[in-house]
């Protein structure tokens, strides 16, 4: 086999990777459903090769989504000299649901690819974390009087509330409007922050 041969495979091989990639990319942006079918239809190649090229639908989006990410930081630009815990942490709960929102399908297929497999958890980007720790870290001193347990306590609480799966549940099971479940969970998030600030003998 010839070194021209060689590097024609290669090149063969990172083009129709990237054609995967990028047609998962566009159905993110679409807003269109994300599955391995229609990613290899919409890439013009089998189902069998896109899965010979990504394991399993979480990884694939996990690359397609890498470009879609944001730093905790810039997303909390609008509270960045704010001293207020419950109004950076309502800052970081509505930024977080509002990228849900607008990503939501890739969002549910990451979440159905990875929640009846927990070793593939992993894929996921967990931005929650990133945004909760921004968030808190700035005004952690305010939570000393509430004892030690307090704040990473709370951190645990607003994983829950400041997450995907609680605007699924609001919108899906709650039939809320979206935008009222923005609001509920960014409530929620304030109403448990508030609650950490309290004195631990309150």
């Amino acid at each position: 086999m010839t070194s021209s041969t060689t590097t024609g495979r290669a090149n063969q091989k990172r083009r129709t990777h990237d054609a995967i990639v990028r047609a998962a990319t566009e159905l993110i942006r679409a807003g269109s459903e994300v599955t391995m079918p229609e990613v290899a239809k919409a890439a013009l190649v089998s189902e069998a090769t896109a899965y010979r090229y990504f394991p399993d639908l979480a990884s694939l989006l996990q690359e397609a989504m890498a470009g879609q990410l944001f730093a905790p930081a810039e997303a909390l630009e609008s509270v960045a000299d704010s001293r207020d815990p419950v109004e950076r942490v309502a800052a970081a709960a509505e930024y977080l649901l509002r990228h849900v929102l607008t990503y939501q399908a890739v969002v549910r297929a990451m979440i159905a690819a990875t929640i009846t497999r927990p070793p593939e958890a992993t894929a996921r980007p967990g931005l929650r974390f990133g945004l909760i720790d921004e968030a808190l870290a700035p005004v952690a001193d305010a939570f000393e009087a509430a004892g030690p347990a307090a704040l990473p306590q709370l951190k645990r609480d607003l994983a829950i509330v400041v997450s995907a799966e609680a605007l699924f549940c609001l919108t899906d099971l709650c039939r809320l409007d979206p935008e009222d479940a923005i609001a509920s969970a960014v409530h929620t998030a304030g109403v448990l922050t508030q609650a950490a600030l309290r004195p631990s003998d309150q």
